[in-house]
C-alpha cells in the first residue's frame, strides 16, 4: 500500500509538471485532487476528453494511466489512444510515431483482443502514404508486408479480412509499377530488362488484373529482340483468353506478321 501511494504522489508531481510546461497550460495552473490520480477511470477520462484538443496535455494523462496501473482495465485503453491520437494527424512523422506505439502495445499486450486492430493501423500507417504506380513503391512493399503479418497472426479477425483486400491492392498496385517499367524498357529496346520485369509479374502477381498487358508486352519484347519462335504463344494467349482487350487487334497483327514472315521466300 505505502508503495502504490508513493507511485501515486510521483504520478500527481509529474503530470502537474508537465502540464505547467505544456504550451497551453502555462499560466493557468491544473489542480489536480488526490481521487482523480489514484483512479485509473478518472485519469483515463480526463485523457480521452483533453487528447482532441490538446493532444499533449491527453497523453500525459493517459500515460500516466500505463505508468500507474499496467495491469488495470484502461491501460490498454489508453495505449491505444494514444497511438491513434497519433494516427490521426496523418502527416508522416505523426505517422511513425504512431506505428511506434501500436508496435509497443502488440509488446505489452500480445494477447489482447486489440491486437489484430493495433497490427492493421502499423500497416495502415505505411499504406496511407503509398504513391501511384511508377513512383518509388517503398511504402506499398512495407504497406504489403505488415498487412500480410494481420492474416499470419489473426486469421480469424475482422482485421484479416479487411487486410486481404489491402493485400491484392497493394500486389496490383506492384504488378502496375512492374509493367510501367517493364513498358518503358520495351518502348527503349531494352528487351531483356522488360522481360525480366513482365516475368516477375507473372511470378508474384498472379490474379493482377492488367495480365492481358502483361502477356501483349512479353510477345512484342520477344518479337522485336528478335527471338520469334518464343512471342507467338503470348499473343495466342491475349487473342484467346482477353478478347475484349485493346491490346487484341495489336496481338492480331502481330500474329499475321509473323505468319507472313514465314511464307515470304529468302532470298
Amino acid at each position: 500500500m505505502r508503495k502504490h501511494r508513493a507511485l501515486q504522489l510521483i504520478g500527481t508531481a509529474i503530470i502537474g509538471a508537465a502540464l505547467l510546461a505544456t504550451p497551453g497550460c502555462r499560466g493557468k495552473k491544473t489542480e489536480l485532487l488526490p481521487e482523480q490520480t489514484s483512479s485509473e477511470e478518472a485519469l483515463y477520462k480526463m485523457g480521452e476528453e483533453s487528447i482532441k484538443k490538446d493532444p499533449e496535455k491527453g497523453r500525459l494523462f493517459l500515460r500516466q494511466v500505463i505508468e500507474s496501473f499496467p495491469k488495470g482495465f484502461y491501460a490498454q485503453r489508453a495505449k491505444l489512444a494514444i497511438a491513434d491520437s497519433y494516427f490521426e494527424r496523418g502527416d508522416e512523422a505523426n505517422l511513425i510515431l504512431a506505428a511506434a506505439e501500436y508496435r509497443e502495445f502488440i509488446s505489452l499486450f500480445p494477447y489482447s483482443p486489440s491486437a489484430p486492430y493495433a497490427q492493421y493501423r502499423i500497416a495502415m500507417t505505411f499504406y496511407s502514404k503509398i504513391l501511384k504506380p511508377g513512383r518509388d513503391q517503398t511504402k506499398t512493399t512495407q504497406a504489403l508486408a505488415e498487412f500480410k503479418r494481420v492474416l499470419a497472426a489473426y486469421p480469424m479477425s475482422d482485421e484479416a479480412r479487411q487486410a486481404e483486400e489491402k493485400i491484392k491492392d497493394c500486389e496490383n498496385r506492384l504488378a502496375e509499377h512492374s509493367l510501367t517499367i517493364a513498358v518503358h524498357y520495351n518502348n527503349v529496346w531494352a528487351f531483356s530488362a522488360a522481360i525480366s520485369r513482365l516475368n516477375e509479374i507473372l511470378e508474384n502477381y498472379p490474379t493482377f488484373p492488367g495480365m492481358d498487358a502483361v502477356f501483349y508486352y512479353l510477345g512484342d519484347s520477344y518479337m522485336r529482340w528478335g527471338k520469334t519462335d518464343q512471342c507467338r504463344a503470348y499473343f495466342i494467349k491475349v487473342v484467346s483468353d482477353y478478347p475484349k482487350s485493346k491490346f487484341v487487334k495489336k496481338a492480331q497483327n502481330s500474329l499475321k506478321a509473323l505468319d507472313a514472315a514465314k511464307t515470304t521466300p529468302t532470298k
